[in-house]
């Protein structure tokens, strides 16, 4: 179980050297809902050179096993647009889910380590991750069936939407996208319960449900907040992807590079805020239910 900590000092940068209180990076205490928006966003900070390196570490591995799997399809379909275009697609799929994974254990491992006052570097994260890689797998797998089950219903509805796109677009993905955020809150600390509580796959996601219980639509709005402000931040992603592509031409290399990397960077990115605020999440939730901002002194007065 995650113990119980004090807000006073950052979280795990010890006492301040002029012994003055300082405001925690993450409070131990229940977190209103602008405060679970913008902590994970702290708390990542704290630790960004060691989710910065792994990143990088895994986009520079993501990308070349991209660009080798589009030219090993090219060079078999002797060029085919609709070949390369398909290979593009599933590497990079491929790829990002590979390295959301892996930044997902290394990001909730690193987390909880400073919110319990004990900061761990890389090497330390990745053994955590490693150990605990068989649930970290099946969880998921479990959150991407979500994921696609939706998402196709959502596809099977667009040919019967009246107008086509415009309604789809109006109407049935939005629906299909609340549904999926309902759906995902109920899942949303099922991750760091893996990690804090050394819990099996089914017993995290049961735990996760237990936890969040009739807070989910609160979870839920949440999810689909940060949904909004990604589609935000990959305004300028875009732009810098357009405006590095004029400078490149259009040759076809160029543009796949580009266009497979600027999307792992994306996954990356988002990636860790997700798993970041997984963790502040699940600590918020701990204090909720279970008082674990409380603190009982030791060899209290009778």
């Amino acid at each position: 179980m995650q113990p119980a900590a004090d807000t006073a000092g950052s979280v795990g940068a010890g006492i301040h050297p002029e012994g003055r209180a300082q405001v925690a990076t993450v409070p131990i205490r229940p977190l209103s809902f602008r405060e679970l928006l913008d902590a994970p966003f702290a708390l990542l900070q704290a630790d960004i050179r060691t989710l910065a390196g792994c990143a990088a570490v895994l986009l520079v591995a993501g990308e070349l096993v991209v660009a080798g799997s589009i030219g090993l399809v090219s060079h078999l379909t002797d060029g085919s647009d609709t070949g390369t275009a398909l290979a593009a697609l599933f590497a990079t799929l491929g790829s990002a889910w590979v390295l959301r994974l892996v930044l997902r254990g290394v990001t909730v491992a690193t987390g909880l380590a400073r919110a319990g006052r004990q900061p761990i570097g890389l090497r330390e994260s990745l053994r955590r991750t490693t150990g605990r890689l068989g649930p970290l797998l099946l969880t998921q797998l479990s959150f991407t069936a979500i994921g696609i089950a939706v998402l196709g219903i959502s596809a099977v509805l667009f040919p019967f939407t009246f107008l086509g796109g415009l309604l789809w677009f109006v109407v049935a993905y939005p629906c299909c996208l609340l549904w999926l955020a309902w759906l995902r809150a109920r899942r949303l600390a099922a991750v760091p319960v893996l990690f804090a509580e050394g819990a099996g796959a089914g017993a995290a996601l049961s735990r996760s449900g237990a936890l969040v219980a009739n807070l989910r639509a609160r979870r839920a709005g949440l999810w689909i907040c940060q949904r909004l402000l990604f589609t935000l931040l990959m305004a300028p992603l875009l732009g810098l992807l357009l405006f590095v592509g004029d400078i490149s031409g259009t040759h076809r290399w160029a543009f796949l590079v580009l266009a497979t990397g600027a999307g792992l960077l994306l996954a990356a990115f988002t990636e860790i805020v997700e798993s970041s605020a997984r963790v502040v999440g699940y600590l918020d939730l701990r204090c909720r239910r279970e008082g674990a901002d409380i603190r009982i002194p030791d060899g209290g007065s009778r």
